[in-house]
């Protein structure tokens, strides 16, 4: 096979290929490749096709044949009875929740049979601006898969007095992402969804730039009331239908469903409640797909996408149009189903090997073998070797003032109540508590019985270095503190602690590699993942990564934290009810107000 790079643009554009393509599915030609011996999973058919050899060449699909059918001499695989599946599609994920760049990204995906991936990459935006986002599709453009854009749409997530950012992505600069990347085929999850339905000029223009282009728009929703007015602003797809009511809703407004799977522990699991709508409630499939939204480097390779699709399946999906909703029915949401989500004459040969509970054993990309018996082939690992490098700018964004700002409010001098934040199960909502609080001398014995601790979140960007104050309940933090420069959505640094002193640690620590997620106990920091690159991404190898992840995760569940980091880095998120905490202080949303942290009693 060719050596050349092993990315989306090694292999060449339908339109050069046709007769060649033409001429081996006429057996006028041989192709480079036969897969035989395989059972074909059709997307188009929802069914499977048994006894098939499928012809490659040219990294395309040539021709899928009945058994036996080619005599030639060509390069020959035996599939040994298996199931040749398309690859899958993912349609909405952020690659910097896995913490690795593009091109490490590529790795776990492959592995587990995902061939395209649609990200939006509104984290570094937030962090970079524009350039941070050119600079994630450049490492895209590396990468050993295919990889679109839906240029981000809500940066920052919401006004500038309410929080801090360090990128400002107006409908200009949009515009202009647009009209300089291809591989921008939408627009990212429009997060503001309060002000979408309100009617917000700047979230209208930023839609505008999308639909004027004829890219569509996808969303993120929570609340069924706001339906109506945001399909109405020509929101097309969403990943946040929590649940079979609001999906259904969604799928009749002309909304296209993502099933968000993931670790049941963390708060990317929707798939089971969401998937309501066509198990229970006997709606269409046709519209439907399966997405993984976050990821961390250890889940990326635990929990792919396939494990989605075999979810969808557990749920009572028929496995056909299961594999459907992760392959075909993405593509065609984005108009790339011409060119992937199906084993049709013509399309890319991105190829899964699966076994008949679906789990993928070999992968091709592009016609190349890139995984081979659920092991990564020299080839890749080649590719793979050769990372894309960011700027030096990159490198470099995590600014705190030399002198660090408190990270615990003044003891309040009577008794008070707190507008606290209480953490739940997965750690995607968080409750508005007020609780009544009686000052006892110091603030260790003041906390004590109430289930509180502290949590700041402090401004990264270099544009003053603030912070902010407040108590989390039932958060479970027994020893020392936790802090992370992946504060979503703005970035910036949140820590909790149950004293200022390990806080403090853990706020320098972070500071000191650029960025990470860390674990202090006793004034020592016992795990670290280092995030220098935006202060969201390693530039190690996703195996890696994945290793120091999961020492995070032993450290972090020892000093009993009762939601995942992850959940723990949606605290500053303030387009999610009900209270949240950012730089500038507690907001009480959908109301976008500010709150005290005290007020009288």
């Amino acid at each position: 096979m060719s050596q050349s790079p092993l990315n989306r643009f090694s292999v060449a554009p339908l339109a050069t290929m046709t007769r060649r393509l033409a001429d081996v599915a006429s057996g006028r030609a041989e192709p480079d490749l036969v897969i035989a011996g395989a059972r074909v999973l059709s997307t188009y058919s929802d069914r499977i096709l048994p006894e098939r050899e499928i012809w490659v060449a040219g990294g395309r699909i040539a021709a899928v044949k009945p058994a036996g059918s080619h005599r030639g001499g060509a390069a020959r695989f035996d599939a040994g009875g298996g199931l040749i599946a398309s690859g899958l599609v993912d349609p909405h994920l952020h690659i910097e929740s896995s913490m690795v760049t593009a091109c490490a990204y590529a790795e776990a995906a492959l592995l587990n049979g995902t061939t395209t991936i649609v990200c939006d990459s509104h984290e570094i935006g937030n962090v970079l601006d524009a350039d941070g986002v050119a600079w994630m599709l450049e490492d895209a453009r590396e990468a050993p898969l295919n990889i679109y854009l839906t240029v981000p749409s809500t940066v920052p997530a919401t006004r500038p007095e309410l929080e801090t950012a360090g990128g400002d992505l107006t409908a200009e600069k949009i515009a202009a992402l647009f009209d300089a990347w291809p591989e921008a085929v939408g627009l990212g999850e429009k997060m503001d969804f309060v002000a979408v339905a309100e009617g917000d000029p700047r979230a209208h223009a930023i839609i505008a730039a999308s639909l004027s282009r004829g890219r569509p728009v996808s969303g993120h929703i929570y609340g069924r009331d706001f339906v109506a007015a945001y399909a109405a602003s020509g929101v097309t797809d969403t990943h946040e239908a929590i649940d079979r009511d609001i999906a259904d809703d969604l799928l009749d407004a002309g909304v296209w469903i993502f099933l968000r799977g993931g670790p049941p522990t963390t708060p990317w699991h929707s798939l089971p409640k969401a998937i309501g709508t066509v198990i229970d409630y006997g709606a269409a499939g046709k519209r439907v797909c399966c997405c993984t939204d976050d990821r961390d480097a250890e889940d990326l390779l635990a929990y792919g996408l396939d494990w989605v699709v075999r979810e969808a399946v557990r749920m009572g999906i028929p496995k056909p149009a299961a594999w459907s909703m992760g392959s075909l029915h993405p593509a065609t949401r984005y108009g790339l189903d011409g060119e992937i989500g199906g084993l049709g004459g013509g399309r890319r040969a991105d190829l899964v090997l699966l076994d008949d509970d679906l789990v993928p054993q070999s992968t091709w990309y592009g016609g190349e073998l890139v995984v081979e018996n659920r092991t990564v082939t020299p080839r890749l690992d080649a590719a793979l070797s050769r990372p894309y490098r960011y700027p030096a700018r990159a490198y470099a964004t995590v600014h705190l003032p030399t002198v660090l700002p408190d990270l615990v409010p003044a003891l309040p001098s009577a008794p008070c109540t707190v507008n606290a934040i209480r953490t739940t199960l997965p750690g995607i909502e968080l409750m508005h508590e007020r609780v009544a609080l009686n000052p006892a001398g110091d603030w260790a014995a003041t906390l004590a019985g109430h289930d509180l601790c502290h949590v700041a979140v402090v401004e990264r960007h270099g544009l003053g270095g603030h912070a902010a104050h407040g108590l989390l309940r039932a958060f479970g933090l027994k020893r020392g503190a936790v802090a992370s420069s992946v504060g979503h959505d703005s970035h910036n640094l949140i820590v909790a602690g149950l004293n200022e002193a390990d806080m403090r640690v853990a706020v320098e620590a972070v500071a000191a590699h650029q960025g990470g997620v860390c674990v202090v106990e006793d004034g020592a920091v016992v795990a670290m993942v280092p995030l220098p690159v935006a202060g969201l991404l390693s530039d190690k190898r996703v195996g890696a990564v994945a290793e120091g992840v999961r020492a995070l995760k032993v450290a972090w569940e020892r000093a009993g934290c009762t939601i995942p980091y992850m959940g723990f880095n949606l605290i500053p998120l303030s387009v999610i009810p009900q209270i949240r905490i950012t730089d500038k202080g507690l907001v009480l949303v959908p109301e976008m107000r500010q709150v005290p942290l005290f007020e009288p009693a």
